[in-house]
């Protein structure tokens, strides 16, 4: 299950859409307080957080510490429209995060979700 997390509407309906027709279950939220009550009732079930990095009250680092808190075996995907240097302050470029920026298309969205369920834990940085 992937638990995905983008404040654009369009965007989250674009990404749970490839992201189903890619062959995974989806549950998506455009926000992070939805994030972590979504988190709550799944749990473990929850694979891969793939969140937006810049979103209001909590970015995507800070939700993904929160929800690996309460789960080590989660892994994270962070996706910005963003360059890297605007994102970095957010934490979001350091060693062993995986990234991916928007726009993105299908195919690549699938080899770096394969990627990051394939690779270490990202707590292991």
């Amino acid at each position: 299950m992937i638990l995905l997390v983008e404040d654009e509407q369009l965007v989250l309906n674009l990404t749970e859409r490839i992201s189903e027709n890619l062959g995974y279950q989806v549950r998506s939220v455009p926000n992070s307080a939805e994030a972590l009550a979504l988190a709550e009732q799944h749990g473990q079930e929850i694979r891969l957080l793939l969140t937006d990095v810049v979103m209001p009250e909590m970015n995507g680092r800070e939700l993904a510490e929160r929800l690996q808190a309460a789960n080590s075996q989660l892994k994270c995907l962070y996706l910005s429209g963003y360059t890297a240097n605007a994102i970095a302050h957010h934490g979001v470029r350091d060693k062993g995060l995986q990234f991916i920026q928007k726009p993105f298309y299908r195919h690549g969205l699938g080899e770096k979700t394969q990627e990051v369920l394939r690779g270490g834990n990202e707590k292991s940085m």
